[in-house]
């Protein structure tokens, strides 16, 4: 691991009276109680409620969402044509599919459409809409797409369809919304506002099949299917007998975890039951692929998700076209979600080989630019597909925003990433006399641009960094926890932690700090890439393992550190046993005033993603652009 510059260790106040009295009423340990007071779950009563994850809300907590149900379902009774509009990222990708199923579900002609990410861009645009009409759409039904859509839908609409929007981004900047009816949790006032598309997705479906309509489509015709899209397909509907839509929840947890949602309040409690109904599903499809990524349907958690599965489905439409990754979910034939597994993987593995050639050339572009608060670099020839990856290792390594453009002719396409404490989203829309389209959210967002307005971009938008990235949120700083012994790091606390999961955006892996631990017996594993190591403090010992960054390690072996670490149950061999994964470390006097906690410090940063990587496969934790 390469040594890191030192970072401000950030400590939240923790009253001890507070943390002792928390761990008597829930009968936890004093280090748990520390991490529950420092992310603001002092009140017994509310520190229960996050344990136990069980927070749900009817469908009909979307203000209006009657409308859109009694839509879908007059055209489901009819039979005329619906459409599911989805995207080609792992969200998209899941939402059409739930959607697919219920409507299939209901007996209703129903088929689909992923854009090319390529030729169509993000969401709809006025071509499709043009073709979906020609073909006999009559209901246009948007997932994870829309709400930003209103011309196109005003289009939808003269041609005799209807619409209904079923999204999660974020209104235009000037707060114009579809005419049409929405399902969407912020718009519509929903308790949880962050669900990702596909959890929208699922709580409609549960809306078709609660509702008193939905109930009496309870047998579909039979023989009814749907004239293929160039990427969709119709399919006769199964008996609403045999239909539950919390089959659908392992795709609810796939997609919140590579959408990089908030996990907390009920995207928590969805997760949490999705990955369980992940480790035992009986989708051909999600089995293949756990296969090829060669996971374990039991041992399935949020690192599987984000590591493995996520990256393999978004490959398909990184590189190439969706569909694939849609056929996948979708396949009831285990010898063709195998094939369509294969595919995917290699389509991975190709993905990764373009990634770093395109990394290679912007790390170029860095050095040759120099220090700067924000960064857009463009290049000839770069995959669209995959810039969004390259700016996000390239945000985490320089502890920037960064914009990466692949440039075609006249034009470009943009995949941006950011950091804590600055609005992506925001800065585009600052910048927006230089772009011909935009939107994501705060943390990754997408773009079109112009070739000549290039340069004007790339300097409004560092001018926009300059302002808005305060001098705290360029420094790095290293989230902590709880301050622990080095006795404490055994097996109980390692199973206690595990309550907290699952881990992810708001609710990150555990930050523990040790000081003045010290490194010892160090030993490479997985040929060289990670390295295996004694820790050793306050008299006791533990394993530890810091992965990606070679044998090395930031401090030498037998100097006192101060170390933070995500300790979790490993699980090898049939074997269990308590495993410290290093996450930062600086010698002991090099710390200067960040040795001692801060009584008046600030709430410690919320850090997303899952801490401790994969020692097979170290893919970042994917984002849409």
């Amino acid at each position: 691991m390469a040594a890191d510059p030192p970072r401000r260790f950030e400590i939240a106040p923790c009253p001890e009276p507070q943390v002792r009295g928390l761990a008597h009423e829930l009968g936890v340990s004093e280090a748990l109680a520390q991490v529950l007071v420092r992310r603001g779950l002092a009140d017994p009563e509310r520190a229960r409620a996050f344990l136990a994850a069980e927070e749900e809300h009817s469908p009909t907590a979307f203000a209006g969402i009657e409308v859109a149900l009694a839509t879908i379902h007059a055209h489901a009774r009819a039979g005329t044509r619906i459409t599911v509009h989805g995207d080609y990222d792992v969200d998209g990708i899941c939402s059409t599919a739930v959607l697919v199923r219920a409507l299939r579900a209901l007996g209703a002609d129903v088929d689909w459409y992923l854009p090319d990410r390529a030729s169509d861009g993000y969401g709809l645009n006025a071509r499709t809409v043009q073709r979906l009409a020609a073909r006999g759409t009559r209901l246009l039904l948007t997932a994870d797409c829309g709400i930003t859509a209103v011309e196109e839908v005003d289009l939808a609409q003269s041609l005799g369809m209807e619409v209904v929007v079923s999204d999660h981004h974020a209104r235009r900047a000037d707060g114009t919304l579809p005419q049409a009816p929405i399902v969407h949790p912020a718009v519509c006032g929903y308790p949880c506002p962050d669900l990702c598309a596909t959890a929208v997705a699922y709580k409609l479906a549960l809306g078709l099949w609660e509702s008193e309509d939905g109930a009496s489509a309870a047998t579909p015709p039979a023989s009814r299917g749907s004239t293929p899209l160039s990427a969709g397909a119709g399919h006769q509907g199964a008996s609403r007998s045999r239909y539950d839509p919390r089959e659908d929840l392992d795709l609810v947890a796939l997609a919140s975890i590579a959408d990089v949602v908030p996990l907390l309040g009920e995207n928590r409690a969805l997760v949490r039951r999705g990955l369980r109904a992940l480790a035992g599903t009986a989708k051909p499809g999600l089995r293949a692929l756990l296969a090829v990524a060669r996971s374990s349907a039991g041992e399935v958690n949020e690192r599987t998700v984000a590591f493995a599965l996520a990256p393999r489905l978004n490959a398909a439409g990184r590189m190439y076209r969706a569909d694939a990754g849609l056929e996948l979910v979708l396949s009831e034939d285990p010898a063709r979600a195998q094939t369509i597994a294969a595919e995917l993987d290699r389509a991975n593995h190709e993905r990764r080989h373009v990634e770093q050639r395109i990394l290679f050339d912007a790390e170029r572009q860095v050095a040759a630019a120099g220090e700067r608060a924000g960064y857009v670099l463009a290049g000839e020839g770069w995959h669209p597909g995959v810039i969004g990856i390259v700016a996000s290792r390239l945000a985490e390594r320089h502890h920037r925003p960064f914009v990466l453009v692949a440039l075609e002719g006249e034009r470009g396409r943009g995949s941006g990433r950011s950091i804590a404490g600055f609005d992506l989203l925001g800065a585009l829309d600052s910048c927006a006399g230089h772009l011909a389209r935009h939107g994501g959210h705060e943390a990754a967002a997408g773009l079109e641009i112009e070739r000549e307005r290039l340069e004007g971009f790339g300097a409004a938008f560092a001018a926009h960094a300059e302002r808005a990235l305060s001098e705290e949120a360029r420094v790095v700083s290293e989230r902590v926890d709880a301050v622990v012994a080095g006795g404490e790091l055994g097996m109980a606390l390692a199973e206690e932690l595990a309550a907290l999961a699952p881990f992810g955006c708001a609710n990150p892996a555990v930050s523990l700090l040790v000081r003045g631990a010290r490194f010892a017996e160090r030993r490479p594993m997985g040929e060289g890439r990670h390295v295996r190591f004694t820790v050793l403090a306050d008299g006791a010992r533990a394993r530890g393992v810091a992965f990606g960054g070679g044998t090395s390690l930031p401090v030498d072996d037998g100097k006192p550190a101060d170390a933070t670490f995500a300790l979790e149950v490993n699980e090898w061999g049939g074997v269990s046993e308590p495993r410290l994964v290093l996450r930062h470390a600086q010698p002991a006097q090099a710390q200067g005033e960040a040795q001692a906690p801060d009584p008046a410090g600030t709430q410690a940063e919320e850090l997303g993603g899952v801490a401790s990587h994969s020692a097979t496969d170290q893919e970042e934790l994917v984002l849409f652009a």
